[in-house]
């Protein structure tokens, strides 16, 4: 027979709240961590394809013909995207004719060939997640490029 307690103890249900949170609440704060960090970046790519956006219309507005110029424009747009020093780069690429690789300089084109002019903007940073201080997973790199025609 049972004695009066354990009757008693194995009718009662109010420690069943607190157990249910001991093994829901880990899950649930492991969530909410993963989904702000996932939207952070989420927004980290988003502004920096915004930069990357604005800066491809510069380039297109005036289009950096000397180096001085290219460094100009690269220390604004990490201003601007809030990138440290040597995270943009910009360099100047020639197409001769219809080919499809870019040649670093215009003289490797015929002299008859038509030479077009692009401008390669690189972008690359670097999110670490909270998560990666558990163990799991890490860094986050992004690089983004995007290739501009100025003639």
């Amino acid at each position: 027979m049972l004695s009066k307690f354990a009757k008693t103890f194995a009718n009662s249900e109010r420690g069943s709240v607190a157990i249910e949170t001991a093994f829901i609440l880990p899950i649930l704060a492991t969530m909410t961590l993963g989904g702000l960090e996932v939207s952070s970046i989420v927004s980290r790519q988003a502004e920096l394809q915004t930069s990357m956006a604005e800066a491809a219309a510069v380039v297109v507005a005036r289009p950096p013909a000397e180096a001085s110029d290219r460094a100009t424009l690269e220390a604004i747009i990490e201003a601007s995207a809030g990138l440290p020093a040597d995270q943009v780069s910009m360099q100047l690429r020639y197409r001769c004719d219809t080919e499809t690789t870019l040649e670093a300089n215009a003289s490797s084109c015929g002299t008859t060939a038509v030479v077009s002019e692009f401008i390669i903007i690189t972008m690359t940073d670097t999110y670490t997640p909270a998560w990666t201080d558990f163990g799991i997973g890490g860094p986050v790199n992004f690089n983004i490029t995007r290739r501009v025609q100025i003639s």
